[in-house]
């Protein structure tokens, strides 16, 4: 295994290789995992940085050093307790980005708390589901986010919150367990609601003594989060992480960065996905390190602004964001000097990408991550010596702690070196279950507790993962197996693709045909017929586009993950292949 594959400020035993080369991998490290609960590790951390940079949130003009923060979590805290919400209570959380956010997160976890994140772009709906399915009793949330109006939102849901007053007014016949609802902005909320201020005052109602006795009762292995999938199909499903789960993940992402208490990350990314709150929050925590949030969402300018105006050594981001930030045209004015390293997730970045990021950012040190949320969710991740090909592509190499295995997704058998078959991964990273639905938990965990995550990837000899697609994503034309990230990484060759995703659509004669939606580069031009006319000759023909798509942007998560099955349900309705 070559040393740029395994942590080097942590000697660690190379993973084991199996005498017939198989593709397995168990790490180990010589750093051992934590055995805390997020509340202790704040109080360590809070009491060894105590004048340190803590949290800064620009849009906000809000900082606090590590006491200042340890003393609003703890008001926090006691401020819900004095609410009557207690050890194993589910919360709901529904804001972008700002410092409650953190505070909650903190406060929820000191006192067992379940926190429920819940997506900034849900709707009624949406919400009334997640909170149903979570039994969450409260619910915190922002007045307005863009063009979202999360009043008028919760108001249709709960119509008769308007005619009732006092601390405990809120009903629901179908949604009988939420009791509160808890508006961050003074003057916002409707009567029967409360505020974020009803919080705070609370706390005094709440001894020091009282809260530091819950927090002692805990283990780390108590559930302390549930984080809903987006799933393709299907209703949403309610991932459920442990302290165990999420403190050291976010701990060995930072590991992976080399973070200390002297670094700053600038974070864009949503605090309601694990990028934001493990890999973002928890990985700062566990190092001293400082958190930045730019704006309440992703603004390429405000990125820019908050690195150079507070000499952030680390910054996250999906691919489409640092294209973004790249692109702008005020990047030149910013002095980003101070920049070293910072992971990128989400999907695969282009070569060009990177290069620019390593070159004209200075993140020199900048890593790839993959994951999940049900594996906390970061498994693989390339090092900061990685060089350049591996970091565009593959996903890195395996974390400490943890085993990854390929398989054949018929047999269950594990494929050989260089073979494409389903990940699955093992360790302390995967999550408890999903919340209240043991059926399709037993789906993605199997008897041997191996976490099945539906991607289809490839195990070289030197341990890095390739991530070749999904398995629900794999086209069939004719008999022919395509993966659509070959013909992306060609496509994005030419040189006026800016980005291209590739998605298989239903064809009377093969099954399915290839299509390609491609973004370009600004001020360039080209027409279906110049792009197929690129690809005669220099790939197979079955694998050459038959249907062309040009688009400004993809149906995507907030986190920049790339909805395909919203691509083939739009391409196939305008192409009038559904019949």
């Amino acid at each position: 295994m070559p040393q740029d594959a395994i942590d080097s400020r942590h000697p660690a035993t190379s993973p084991s290789f199996s005498a017939h080369d198989v593709s397995y991998l168990s790490a180990t490290s010589d750093t051992p995992l934590m055995g805390e609960t997020i509340g202790d590790c704040l109080d360590r951390i809070c009491a060894t940085y105590p004048e340190r940079d803590a949290l800064i949130s620009c849009h906000q003009n809000l900082r606090y050093n590590w006491t200042e923060l340890h003393q609003e979590v703890e008001r926090v805290a006691r401020g819900l307790l004095a609410m009557g919400i207690t050890r194993g209570d589910r919360v709901g959380i529904w804001s972008p980005n700002r410092a409650e956010w953190t505070l909650i997160q903190y406060a929820t976890a000191k006192i067992g708390v379940v926190l429920v994140n819940l997506n900034p772009s849900y709707r009624g709906h949406e919400l009334a589901y997640a909170l149903k399915q979570s039994g969450a009793a409260t619910l915190l949330f922002q007045s307005r986010f863009k063009g979202s109006d999360y009043v008028a939102i919760l108001e249709e849901l709960f119509p008769e919150s308007s005619q009732q007053q006092g601390r405990h007014g809120i009903h629901n016949v179908a949604l009988p367990d939420l009791k509160r609802l808890i508006c961050f902005e003074p003057g916002d909320a409707l009567p029967g609601m409360l505020h974020w201020q009803d919080v705070l005052s609370g706390a005094d109602n709440v001894t020091h003594e009282a809260m530091i006795e819950i927090q002692r009762s805990l283990t780390f292995d108590d559930p302390i989060n549930i984080q809903y999938t987006s799933g393709t199909t299907g209703a949403p499903k309610g991932a459920t992480l442990s302290h165990h789960n999420i403190l050291n993940n976010g701990f060995f992402v930072a590991e992976r960065m080399n973070l200390s208490e002297h670094d700053k990350l600038v974070m864009p990314v949503p605090l309601y996905h694990c990028f934001g709150m493990v890999m973002g929050n928890l990985g700062c925590l566990t190092h001293g390190a400082a958190i930045i949030y730019p704006e309440a969402g992703f603004d390429p300018l405000a990125t820019l602004q908050a690195v150079s105006e507070e000499g952030a050594t680390a910054m996250f981001g999906v691919p489409t964001m640092f294209i973004a930030e790249l692109e702008h045209p005020r990047f030149g004015e910013f002095d980003l000097s101070s920049l070293r390293t910072g992971t990128m997730a989400g999907s695969i970045c282009p070569i060009e990408v990177m290069r620019q990021v390593i070159e004209r950012m200075h993140m020199s040190e900048v890593t790839i991550a993959y994951g999940m949320t049900e594996t906390s969710p970061v498994s693989l991740q390339t090092t900061r010596e990685a060089p350049l090909e591996k970091r565009v592509s593959t996903v890195g190499t395996l974390h400490p702690h943890l085993e990854i295995k390929i398989v054949d997704p018929d047999t269950g058998r594990v494929v050989s070196r260089g073979e494409k078959g389903e990940l699955c991964t093992r360790g302390y990273s995967v999550m408890l279950g999903y919340w209240n639905n043991p059926e399709s938990t037993a789906k993605a965990i199997d008897s041997g507790r191996w976490m099945h995550t539906g991607d289809l990837a490839t195990l070289d000899s030197d341990g890095y993962v390739t991530i070749v697609g999904r398995i629900k994503d794999m086209i069939i034309r004719g008999g022919e197996n395509i993966y659509p990230r070959e013909i992306e990484d060609f496509l994005y060759t030419h040189p006026a693709v800016s980005d291209v995703q590739v998605i298989g659509v239903p064809d009377e004669r093969y099954g399915e045909e290839v299509m390609a939606w491609v973004k370009l580069k600004d001020g360039e031009q080209l027409d279906a017929e110049g792009l197929k006319a690129f690809c005669q000759g220099r790939i197979a023909h079955f694998k050459v586009p038959r249907y062309i798509k040009f688009v400004d942007e993809f149906p995507m998560t907030v986190t920049g993950k790339i909805q395909k099955f919203k691509m083939r349900e739009t391409a196939t309705a305008e192409l009038g292949l559904d019949e």
